[in-house]
């Protein structure tokens, strides 16, 4: 085993994995709101915020689908060894990560059923920039209206049709994270 897939791991597990989950959960909780993450590296080309989710969310049970350039040894071995989690193809994923254009057609992943409606893929989706402005969006856990810089919009309005089924979203870039659950509403 490659020392690199050793490496870049939390330097407190315990500590920084819930900084981390708390960060990513009041993400979800608050569309739009960005967050910061740290304490991760991991081989390129993932983010410090995507790198944080992997090891924050991925585990033996949460299948993973890496797409386009995401899909090198030095990361799936830098996954296995510090979640566990298994690969897979978009049709059978937990959780798939990659570029906007390398994670298309939204279609291929699944979406839920109306008996478990969580049975649905979270894309993580690494970003050029991560910003508050771009589309207004509204829904659970936004007084009003906030504004995001969404890599497309109208696939996030065709996603909220899917309601209560449907993918959610964590936009990554650099250290930054902001979530679209399907909840939201891109107006």
């Amino acid at each position: 085993m490659q020392t690199q897939s050793l490496e870049g791991g939390f330097e407190e597990p315990a500590i920084d994995a819930s900084h981390a989950f708390r960060n990513l959960m009041e993400a979800m909780a608050r569309p739009g709101t960005i967050y910061t993450l740290v304490g991760v590296a991991a081989p390129a080309p993932l983010s410090i915020a995507a790198a944080t989710t992997v090891l924050t969310l991925c585990d033996a049970d949460t299948p993973i689908w890496l797409a386009g350039r995401f899909d090198t040894d030095a990361l799936r071995a830098w996954i296995a060894f510090h979640t566990g989690a298994p690969f897979s193809g978009p049709s059978h994923c937990s959780f798939a990560l990659g570029h906007w254009a390398d994670l298309a057609p939204l279609s291929a992943f699944p979406i839920g059923t109306p008996e478990y409606p969580d049975r649905s893929a979270t894309l993580i989706v690494e970003v050029d920039t991560l910003c508050n402005v771009g589309s207004s969006i509204s829904g659970p856990g936004i007084r009003n209206q906030a504004a995001l810089s969404l890599p497309d919009a109208q696939a996030f309005r065709d996603n909220h049709a899917l309601f209560p089924l449907g993918l959610d979203f964590i936009l990554t870039s650099a250290d930054r994270i902001a979530a679209m659950p399907r909840s939201t509403e891109v107006l």
